[in-house]
């Protein structure tokens, strides 16, 4: 038996390497019919074999293919997305658990830049890493986060800026690279919380709760529209 199709469409032969396809009737049941499916990454391709004739047709129709067989269509956009996500998953699992140790011993901290006072080095939206001042000593050039007092000693905030002179004695001179004067605290090593060593761009732009609003609706979303991809 020969078979033939539209230039359009890929015909039955031409998916399965050949020019001619024959089909020998040796089943006991004279009636008997052929269901060929054929997937790859243009899609599924399925043909009725019905004594000389081929008829294209969906093989969903017919049987149940399992899950690992199908790799054609939304199936194919699926399994990608779900393994983007799950190796990104992984990749954030791992990186969180790791920053939580260290933040539990006390190596790092963590922060959300507020103020645009260290641009552009520094963003609002930012998140830095700071450790402590035992684990790297501050020097003329490191960006330290120190407590601002009032004075009368009242805290009143951290504060991230840029050594620019003084020493641990006599207290450092900060300033913030987008301020025009340095700051009018020197604060000394009891006063640093912690020397940057790490910036995270934009990442805390969404840790607020005007972010999170948006930001949890839009992941539920997308989880919806994988989870309609993977039962397609």
């Amino acid at each position: 038996m020969s078979t033939s199709s539209s230039p359009q469409e890929p015909s039955l032969p031409h998916l399965l390497g050949a020019t001619e396809l024959w089909i020998e009737d040796v089943g006991q049941v004279p009636e008997s019919n052929v269901l060929i499916t054929v997937s790859d990454s243009s899609g599924e391709h399925t043909y009725l074999i019905a004594g000389d004739n081929v008829v294209e047709t969906k093989s969903g129709l017919f049987v149940q293919a399992p899950e690992e067989r199908i790799a054609a269509g939304p199936r194919v956009m699926y399994s990608r997305i779900s393994a983007l996500f799950r190796w990104s998953g992984y990749v954030l699992a791992f990186t969180l658990l790791t920053f939580a140790v260290f933040s539990f011993s006390g190596t790092v901290k963590a922060r959300v830049v507020l103020t645009g006072s260290m641009t552009p080095a520094i963003n609002p939206g930012d998140i830095i890493i700071t450790t402590p001042p035992s684990n790297l000593a501050p020097k003329v050039g490191s960006v330290v986060a120190y407590v601002g007092r009032r004075f009368d000693g009242t805290a009143v905030g951290i504060f991230s800026h840029r050594i620019i002179g003084g020493d641990a004695e006599t207290g450092f001179i900060v300033k913030g690279d987008n301020n025009p004067n340095p700051d009018t605290q020197r604060p000394k090593i009891p006063d640093i919380t912690g020397v940057i060593i790490f910036v995270i761009p934009l990442i805390g732009r969404f840790l607020t709760p005007r972010a999170l609003l948006i930001t949890v609706p839009v992941i539920f979303g997308l989880w919806l529209i994988i989870d309609a991809l993977k039962n397609e």
